[in-house]
């Protein structure tokens, strides 16, 4: 059977780096088709390539697409023969309805007036291919991120598509909406439409791939064939790495001291609708050299728990304790709550965690200015001897800190911002889900920094919705559901099947 797509010798260089390195991809007609890798190797690249992101002429190489070599100039190109991408960050406009979203660049009009009797009709077929119960008129930003990414596949459905490339389409989903995703894409498999599935989570790729692309630095390392051969984990893995990995989780021996941060009768109510309460007279405790996970699904108020901690940055009306060492502290703003010993890594590190269009230098300093500075003046030698030292320790892979946070892979985003809290000297690090979007390799090297800041004595409060991670890491798990805590685990006890059976139980 012919390839659908092939993609010869992709060579595409960027000014002080060769992104792709003579790369070749072979898709066949109605699989599905995992590139893996770690962040950085290329694989988002490749894909601009192929949809004219990276126009023809702009890269070395041939792509044939259906039979016939293809050279697109730009998007429109590529979404004209049948190719249609949707990329990680999703490219829906909030206030637009969902069927003006379907439609938006590629209107059912004549003479130029909209045809919205048809526009309606087409976008309820569309949303009820792809799963999606909501009315078309219904505005974008009352959906869900699982449902606004089942938008953007109904948009490409709607330009008749051939090949879908997805970008990481469950890195912000919740197990279920995750496992949807997923049977849509085997349902069209069944349907003849050919996908390219670029993802971190290798229990997906297992689950859904037919064959599977590893790239490693720019370069092609080995195409799997899932169909015929169980592919392991660990051999996807190595492939990515370059080495082994029989250990997910470093080594060590943890060195508890005293209660560093107590919590108690915490509570909090929603910033907007007033007559609900979201934290339940929450309670924990972090001693020096711990670190403490806190488990729950999505919604189970995890992260504005932490949100509300660091400086009431969530919620109103907010009661409750906090102390460090035994003396209550004031966290009733973010000046205060650095000040005093704490520091949140948030979830979303691309909107709340960085200034994107910044260098690492200014990223780097941006919690701590006053240590960087004299007399309100700063000084530009020792900020950069601070970016420096943190761009070490960190292992953040870039030739200078003056590069743009934007140009950075995700694992060297999150350690940018992992290096900006460090910055404060803080006591307790408050962790909100520090892996998510990155890749195997990566998060490694963020296991190894967290282990390192409990060697040194700090208390580590790490967020996260990857049940093994929380096991690896922890020395004590708090199980969290409906804004209430329900229990605590040690790691000796604890397993993913006693989490969830607390969880269900409430």
């Amino acid at each position: 059977m012919e390839p659908i797509l092939e993609m010869r010798g992709i060579t595409k260089s960027f000014p002080g780096v060769k992104a792709l390195d003579d790369v070749n991809l072979k898709v066949a007609p109605g699989e599905i088709h995992a590139l893996v890798g770690e962040n950085g190797a290329g694989k988002s690249t490749l894909m601009k390539v192929l949809s004219g992101v990276h126009p023809h002429g702009d890269y070395d190489g041939e792509i044939v697409f259906d039979g016939k070599p293809v050279a697109f100039s730009g998007i429109a190109d590529s979404e004209r023969v049948g190719i249609i991408i949707i990329h990680q960050e999703l490219a829906l406009v909030p206030l637009l309805s969902i069927a003006e979203n379907i439609f938006l660049g590629n209107e059912m009009a004549s003479g130029g007036v909209i045809n919205w009797p048809a526009t309606l009709s087409r976008a309820e077929h569309l949303l009820q291919k792809v799963g999606l119960k909501e009315k078309p008129g219904a505005r974008v930003d009352t959906l869900g991120v699982g449902k606004q990414q089942l938008v953007e596949i109904a948009k490409a459905l709607s330009k008749e598509v051939k090949l879908l490339i997805l970008d990481e389409p469950t890195a912000s989903l919740q197990e279920n909406d995750s496992q949807k995703l997923l049977d849509l894409l085997l349902e069209f498999k069944a349907q003849g439409i050919t996908s390219i599935l670029i993802s971190h989570k290798l229990n997906e790729v297992g689950r859904v791939a037919d064959s599977i692309t590893v790239l490693r630095d720019g370069k092609t390392v080995s195409t799997l064939d899932a169909r015929t051969n169980k592919v392991s984990e660990d051999r996807i893995v190595r492939d990515m790495v370059g080495r082994d990995m029989a250990h997910r989780y470093p080594e060590r021996t943890p060195k508890i001291g005293e209660t560093l941060l107590e919590v108690g009768d915490w509570n909090v109510w929603h910033p907007i609708h007033t007559d609900r309460q979201v934290i339940h007279d929450a309670a924990f405790r972090v001693a020096s050299g711990e670190v403490v996970g806190i488990a729950g699904l999505m919604g189970s108020g995890r992260t504005e728990l932490a949100m509300s901690l660091f400086g009431r940055s969530y919620g109103r009306e907010i009661s409750g304790s906090v102390k460090l060492r035994g003396n209550e502290i004031d966290v009733s703003t973010v000046g205060r709550a650095v000040a005093n010993g704490l520091a949140y890594v948030t979830e979303d590190r691309k909107s709340l965690g960085l200034v994107l269009e910044e260098n690492i230098l200014r990223n780097i300093t941006l919690a701590n200015l006053p240590a960087v500075s004299h007399n309100g003046v700063l000084n530009e030698a020792e900020e950069r001897q601070a970016a420096e030292r943190y761009r070490k320790a960190l292992g953040v892979r870039t030739p200078s800190v003056f590069q743009k946070v934007v140009n950075l892979s995700g694992g060297n985003q999150q350690k940018v911002v992992l290096g900006k809290w460090l910055f404060t000297e803080p006591d307790v690090l408050i962790l909100d889900e520090p892996t998510r979007g990155i890749d195997v390799g990566a998060k490694f090297e963020i296991y190894n920094i967290i282990a390192e800041l409990a060697g040194q004595g700090k208390g580590v409060v790490m967020i996260s919705s990857e049940m093994p991670e929380l096991l690896g890491m922890c020395d004590r798990i708090y199980v969290m559901n409906e804004g209430k805590i329900l229990g605590e685990l040690a790691a000796s006890e604890a397993s993913q099947e006693k989490i969830m059976s607390m969880i269900v139980r409430t």
